[in-house]
């Protein structure tokens, strides 16, 4: 009869705590040092791309010949009726849309888009939310504990 062995290893890994002050409801994470690097890379893009959800208003979608100058005439007119508002022009192939605004909340869209209807009728709300850039030099706490 053959003596036999039984052998077990544990692969150790590197664990980590992540977490701030409690008092201020931050969340405590341990676990796998691959969890603290993708929390990180998390953490690295939304520092740089500092945009929030918002709603654009699409005036027109045009394909065919001539598109492309159709829709960017249609963008300087827009520019020119209601010069308070951004407007642009995205290629969605075979496509060419002609979008207005960055409006914060879909009511804010809506008005805008009362006021649209006449001089451009089927413009709807896209319910895509879009990034909108953020001027954070603009932004004021609400309260001192927003700081």
């Amino acid at each position: 009869m053959g003596l036999g062995f039984v052998l077990s290893g544990a692969v150790a890994q590197n664990r980590y705590t992540y977490g701030g002050n409690r008092s201020k409801g931050a969340v405590e994470v341990k676990g796998d040092v691959a969890v603290k690097q993708l929390v990180a890379k998390h953490i690295e893009l939304n520092e740089r791309v500092r945009t929030i959800p918002g709603y654009r208003i699409q005036v027109a979608s045009l394909s065919g010949t001539a598109s492309k100058n159709r829709a960017f005439e249609m963008k300087e007119r827009l520019k020119e009726s209601f010069p308070e508002v951004e407007s642009y022009v995205v290629y969605d192939e075979p496509n060419f849309k002609v979008k207005v605004g960055d409006f914060r909340t879909r009511l804010d869209a809506y008005l805008f888009l009362q006021r649209l209807r006449g001089e451009y009728p089927g413009t709807i709300i896209k319910d895509n939310i879009y990034p909108m850039q953020i001027d954070w030099t603009e932004m004021v706490p609400e309260s001192e504990d927003d700081i």
